[in-house]
């Protein structure tokens, strides 16, 4: 079997749709069809089925999309020992990180690569709800990825490598009543208005175990995936928030930052890769460079 049409099925197996992978693989879905209709040809058993106006993997798809994968990994891993035999690590390596993972660990990362003759990274922010962030790992070598719990990314057959924990804590205005105190519990909290975060975001956690202590639902009067905004929001006394304590500690003279006592609240921050990639020379410098400078901030916060 050709290991270019394997890698199609695998695509297909991943992106859910012939026009999903075409985009991807920059050719036309009538292209892609083509050659997964060969991919049958050699297989010898139906690959897909029509199911309404889309295709879906049958049973021996599946089979073979996993083998591609495999057979991926296989090939990757070839080339890392034949590049660790010649050269240093070399060549682009594409990142995507949400906007406060790039603010922590970014920076950092960018001037131990710089040491690196070679090795460049290409870095994008984006900011999705918590399971959409497997989905870049189909278009970006390495992905820095948050979750309420590190478990949110199972099953999708992608390698996490954890990075570190953050608390997260309640932000107030700064002449906010409960602003003295040394910390929070839920009931401090029971009626008070929120500046929330979109719903399937890792925050959202937070708030549900706090309706679940105080028996009430939480206000939220706005949402906002962007911190600054929130944080913006916080110091004009228009209410209180759940916000990352390493970016937003010390952000604004206007605002400060509590922990909750009866509450965990924390999100763990990983990297997500497919499996073949996780096996380039270049990618492995890379994480291993997240990883350390994940380590150089925590210890920075007092938290590793």
């Amino acid at each position: 079997m050709d290991v270019k049409r394997l890698e199609l099925l695998r695509e297909l197996a991943e992106r859910g749709s012939i026009t999903a992978v075409a985009k991807a693989t920059h050719r036309t879905p009538s292209a892609v069809s083509q050659q997964l209709k060969v991919l049958e040809k050699e297989a010898g058993v139906a690959l897909t089925e029509r199911i309404g106006r889309g295709i879906v993997l049958t049973g021996s798809g599946r089979v073979l999309a996993q083998t591609a994968t495999d057979v991926a990994v296989a090939l990757e891993r070839a080339q890392a020992v034949w590049d660790d035999f010649v050269a240093t690590p070399q060549g682009e390596v594409t990142l995507a990180t949400f906007p406060t993972g790039g603010q922590m660990l970014l920076p950092g990362l960018l001037r131990t690569v710089a040491e690196t003759p070679g090795l460049t990274v290409v870095a994008t922010d984006h900011d999705p709800s918590t399971f959409a962030f497997a989905d870049l790992a189909a278009d970006h070598d390495v992905v820095i990825a948050h979750s309420p719990d590190g478990r949110a990314w199972r099953g999708r057959g992608l390698i996490t490598v954890p990075l570190l924990t953050e608390p997260l804590d309640v932000a107030l205005p700064a002449d906010h009543r409960l602003a003295g105190r040394a910390s929070l519990s839920a009931v401090d909290l029971a009626d008070e208005n929120w500046i929330g975060v979109p719903v399937d975001f890792p925050f959202e956690r937070v708030y549900r175990d706090i309706e679940r202590i105080t028996g009430s639902p939480a206000r939220i009067t706005q949402r906002f995936s962007d911190t600054k905004v929130t944080e913006s929001l916080v110091g004009s006394g228009l209410g209180i928030a759940i916000l990352p304590r390493f970016t937003a500690v010390g952000a604004r003279d206007d605002m400060v930052l509590l922990p909750l006592e009866d509450v965990r609240a924390v999100r763990y921050v990983s990297v997500l890769m497919r499996r073949d990639r996780a096996e380039r020379p270049s990618v492995r410098r890379v994480v291993d460079a997240l990883r350390a400078e994940a380590t150089r901030v925590a210890a920075v916060h007092g938290r590793v």
